[in-house]
């Protein structure tokens, strides 16, 4: 599966902290029937079988529904289990030796905090970019916001997909509008509301009108 622009539209980060009295694939689920078009699985305290159960059980959901499906960091685990792709950081694998791993039609992302990350992320062979912080955020605290004029030179800088990751809910999102991003990447703003499908399709509303402002 190759990574289209209009996939990336409004992409699901997971976080377990909010899955009390459900399952994290339960959650997706419902984030899918709201219009999620992308997920990453990013369980950062989940490890070994665990991991791989849950990471399985999210991909048949996925699978359902015709939405990609990535693993973040974790490229053996992405392989084993013939995952779309995988998302990593700057401070994980190059993209390129992701891809020789991997192979030419998986997804590869990669996070980006200037032009310069972002220029050595697309000449690897990322398919997207995801640039962040966008605003201020409690999953990662230790990544500095950006501002509106760096997530712009990116987006004019590289040729490929550009997403905003990192504190957005739907009070900030139209924020992000003419930055020349194609979606946005949520965590919070999906699974830690108490109707996940009614918040994810707000979302998706929003992001279709930030990202219809970039065509």
């Amino acid at each position: 599966m190759k990574c289209d622009k209009r996939d990336l539209l409004l992409y699901a980060v997971t976080d377990r902290s909010w899955s009390e009295g459900t399952t994290l694939g339960a959650q997706v689920e419902e984030a899918l029937r709201g219009g999620a078009t992308f997920v990453q699985l990013r369980e950062k305290k989940l490890t070994g079988e665990a991991l791989r159960a849950e990471a399985l059980e999210i991909q048949a959901v996925c699978r359902r529904y015709g939405v990609p499906f990535v693993i973040n960091d974790d490229v053996a685990l992405a392989k084993e289990i013939d995952a779309d792709g995988v998302h990593v950081g700057q401070d994980d694998m190059e993209a390129g030796d992701v891809r020789a791993i991997l192979g030419a039609d998986k997804i590869i992302g990669v996070s980006a905090h200037n032009v310069e990350e972002a220029l050595r992320a697309e000449r690897h062979g990322a398919d997207y970019l995801g640039v962040g912080a966008a605003f201020t955020t409690s999953s990662k605290p230790e990544a500095g916001h950006i501002d509106a004029a760096t997530i712009r030179a990116i987006c004019e800088t590289v040729k490929i997909p550009v997403i905003a990751i990192g504190g957005i809910k739907e009070e900030n999102l139209l924020q992000l509008r003419g930055n020349g991003l194609c979606g946005v990447a949520v965590i919070s703003a999906i699974f830690a509301q108490k109707d996940i499908e009614a918040a994810t399709r707000r979302l998706r509303a929003l992001v279709e009108e930030m990202a219809g402002d970039q065509e």
